[in-house]
């Protein structure tokens, strides 16, 4: 991602949350279980609520994280570190 594009994500996250406020982060990754660890080692497990779905055929779950974020930059760190994971999908 360019400096621009976060430029933009950022300023769009500024608009529209007041910080601290709590984030929805939604990722689909393949129903792996160390995947699915990669994942949830990204957030505070003592905060962060977590709700997971698998798919219809099994192979994909989805993951939903809402957790209380202090600002943009926090947000992006997040996204960062899930970025790493292979085959993991922001959405």
């Amino acid at each position: 991602m360019s400096s621009i594009d976060l430029e933009r994500i950022k300023s769009a996250l500024d608009k529209n949350h007041d910080w601290p406020s709590v984030y929805m982060f939604k990722f689909i990754v393949p129903s792996d279980n160390e995947k699915i660890a990669q994942v949830e080692s990204i957030f505070n497990s003592n905060t962060a609520e977590m709700k997971m779905n698998q798919s219809k055929t099994g192979k994909f779950t989805s993951i939903t994280a809402k957790e209380v974020m202090t600002s943009a930059d926090a947000v992006l760190k997040y996204y960062e570190e899930a970025a790493k994971i292979e085959d993991l999908i922001s959405l």
